[in-house]
This record gives structure tokens, sequence and C-alpha cells, in this order.
């Protein structure tokens, strides 16, 4: 009888040889798939469209699964806000070196956005070392689900927002997400190079009921500040929109500058805000980004749109103080303070919280703002720090929706500043000799 040459002994050996090919292919794929390249030079328009200038992805984070992330996430809890119109969970993903940056910096950046923004993050966690307190919005179960895949996406491309960010979110009484149902095997095939062309084909699977309703209803910015601020763990409250990009090592700046200041009575220190055109690099000093004014490539956030928005700022002064000192220091003293001054700062968190009775647009910083100047804070303008925004903007013409929501919190206002005269017996800008303020909001 002939012996079968396939005894065990072959099959065994057989078997080890694929498990151990096999093995070897599995890991290349995870170091060095097409998603997860080790290296990649930006060209600079590249760069102007927010991508990273470091490797985004790390690839022993793609084969973990996030559904344990969301095992303390009930949609039945949460909190409610003092009109119960919005529930509030706090916490729903902690950054994993969320608590060792709240102690090693004093300055916590607190941020807020819709999903339609949020790619943003990625630049903001590249430029800024401390921690991130940001509180989202999102109407319904489909852009929940689109939110929460997009944040595990974030989470599993890009180490620094993984680290340094803990998310928190805002739901509407109205339209509350009854599950938790997103695909997390499907984000293996996004691009971790590309967050803004990922969050662009999740959006196409939003609901059209969800973006009518979305035009129709008031976007509740002031609950989402207040949401994020009170979830810092730091000292100081660096309080921005999400598309508000700081200059790099702002965080050691500042973290250096407030640990040796003197604040004689209660003081806010102004971040100068720049639109920058899309076409150029974001400018890594204050020299590159005063040239880049100077030839009409930069310009004071909102000039065009809404000049008092900024305006106090004085960034004519600031822009003719370069000087070799590179530290964070004051540059001057913002002295002609108006209503609508929409300033980004640093302050102590104990300064006033943004009232939540303005939904939507108008009167929603600069009325809180406006507070603290009642209240005595000096506002003080910072150099050579900066932050900027992608994009000159232009005035266009205000939807119907958008001025509906400017004249409901224009009413509100009435009452927001009699009860702020109460509170201070102060009324530095003789608000109360007026009815209403003269100037629209755009």
């Amino acid at each position: 009888m002939i012996q079968s040459r396939w005894g065990p002994w072959n099959l065994c050996l057989v078997a080890l040889i694929f498990l151990s090919i096999y093995n070897i292919l599995l890991t290349a794929k995870l170091m060095y798939g097409p998603d997860c390249p080790k290296n990649i030079p930006l060209k600079r328009q590249e760069i102007s469209q927010n991508i990273p200038a470091q490797p985004p992805c790390d690839p022993h984070q793609l084969d973990i699964t996030e559904e344990v992330q969301f095992s303390n996430f009930d949609l039945q809890l949460g909190r409610w806000d003092n009109r119960l119109l919005y529930k509030l969970f706090d916490r729903v993903f902690v950054g994993d070196k969320y608590v060792d940056l709240s102690e090693e910096y004093v300055v916590c950046l607190a941020t807020q956005s819709s999903i339609e923004r949020l790619s943003s993050l990625v630049q903001v966690t590249n430029n800024w070392h401390g921690p991130v307190s940001a509180a989202l919005f999102a109407a319904g179960d489909d852009e929940f689900n689109l939110l929460l895949s997009y944040l595990v996406y974030l989470r599993r491309c890009f180490p620094n927002v993984r680290d340094r960010v803990t998310f928190h979110i805002a739901l509407p009484k109205d339209r509350l997400p009854q599950r938790i149902e997103i695909e997390v095997h499907s984000l293996d095939n996004m691009n971790c190079l590309k967050p803004e062309n990922t969050l662009e084909e999740l959006l196409k699977k939003r609901s059209g009921a969800t973006a009518k309703w979305r035009i129709k209803n008031p976007y509740p910015q002031n609950h989402l500040r207040n949401l994020a601020r009170k979830n810092c763990q730091s000292r100081y409250i660096f309080l921005t929109d999400v598309d508000i990009i700081p200059s790099e090592n702002l965080a050691e700046g500042l973290n250096t500058f407030l640990q040796k200041v003197t604040c004689k009575k209660l003081c806010a220190y102004v971040i100068p805000t720049y639109e920058i055109d899309n076409r150029v690099r974001f400018p890594p000093n204050k020299t590159e980004l005063v040239r880049l004014a100077n030839k009409g490539l930069a310009r004071p956030f909102h000039q065009k749109v809404f000049i008092y928005n900024q305006y106090a700022t004085n960034f004519s002064r600031w822009q003719n103080t370069i000087s070799g000192n590179k530290e964070v220091h004051i540059s001057h003293p913002v002295t002609n303070f108006e209503f609508l001054y929409e300033p980004f700062y640093v302050a102590p968190d104990t300064a006033p919280p943004h009232d939540e009775r303005f939904i939507g647009y108008g009167y929603t910083r600069n009325t809180q703002v406006y507070e603290m100047f009642v209240a005595g804070y000096e506002f003080l303008v910072l150099s050579p720090v900066f932050t900027c925004h992608w994009g000159l903007q232009l005035k266009r013409g205000r939807p119907a929706w958008r001025e509906h929501q400017n004249n409901v919190n224009r009413k509100n206002f009435e009452t927001f500043k009699r009860e702020v005269f109460a509170r201070y017996n102060k009324d530095p800008l003789k608000m109360m000799e007026h009815q209403k303020p003269q100037i629209q909001i755009p």
C-alpha cells in the first residue's frame, strides 16, 4: 500500500505556514495600509484646506471597536436646561489625556459646534496642546447617530483629538433620539487623511426632514457655550467657536503668561482674531500674519460682515506694535468698548454665564461680554498670539429665519439689560436711555 503524502504532520506544517503568512500580511495592512501612511509631505494647497501637518492616523486604534464608549450613555438620562428645552449630556467621550492636561495647563479651550463644522477640530488640536471641552448639538436619530459616527472617526484617526478633547452633547426636547445605532465597522473605509470629505459623505445620509427642522429652529449657542465651559477643569477658560483656529503653541504661551501676570481687578485677555484667505498657509507667527494683512490676504474677523464685532480690539495698534518679545504679553487695553463687541477672550470661569434666553442668531455672545463690562471686567489685548478663521467673509443678505431669530432676541435684550442694571446698579453705556439698540446685527 502506498502511504499518503499528506500525513497529519504535513498538514499541521502547512497550516502553521499559512497562519504565519496571514498574520504578517494583516500586521502590514494595519501598519502601512492606504488610510494610515507613515509620512506624507503636504502641499501648500493641502495645508490651506486644514489637512494636518502630522501623520493623522494611529494604526493601533483601527481594530478596536468603540461600543464600550457608549456603555454609560443612556438616552433616558441626561439633564434638562432651566426651561426644559434641551437635554444635556456631559462627557460622552472623555479625552484619554484630558485629566492630566487639565492639571498641566491653566487654560481650557471651551468650544461649541454642530456637526457641519466639526472637522475644524483637527486643526484646532494640532495647534492647541492643552485640554479642549467641546459641546455639540444634534437633532433627531439620524443626525445624532451621524454625529457619534464622526466622533468615533475623529478619535480613531487623530490622536490629538482622542487625547485632548472631551465631548458633550445637547439634544432638543422635540427631536430626542430614541436609540444609539451606528455602524462602527463602516468607519474602517473612511479616509483618515480627509476629515472634511469624510464629513461631507456622512452628511449626505442626513434626512431631508432633519435638514428642514434645523433651518426652522434656532441653534442653542449659549446653551452649548455654558455646557463646554462648565465641563472644563482648569482655572481659566478660552471660549471660542469650533472654526476659530489658535496660533501655534498658544496654550503653552498662555500657561507661562497667566502664572506670571497680576490682575488688579477683573481681567479678560483678548486674543485678536483674523480672517485669512483660503489660498495661504496658516501664519506661523504674528510677523507673517501682519504681512498677509498688508497684502489683503488677512483682515480682522467680520470686518466686512459686521465691523462692530471686533472693532474695539484696535487691530491697527496691535499690528503696529511688533517687537522682539516672543513671550505672551499685554499689547494694550481696550479703551473704546462699545455694545455688540464680541472678542474671543481668556478669563476665569467666574465670569458671567451666557444667558440661555438668547437662542439662535443675534445677542448671544455680545450680551455676555456686555455684562462682563458692566460687572467691571477690563479687556486687555494680548500679543503676539492670535486666532484665525479660514476664508475672507463677505456681507450677504440675511434669510428670513435668521431675521426672525434676531428680532426675538432683540426683544429679550430689553428685559436682559434691565436685569443687568438691577444686578450691578451701573449703566456705563447708557443702555437704559434707549428702548432698543440702534444697530442691527447681521
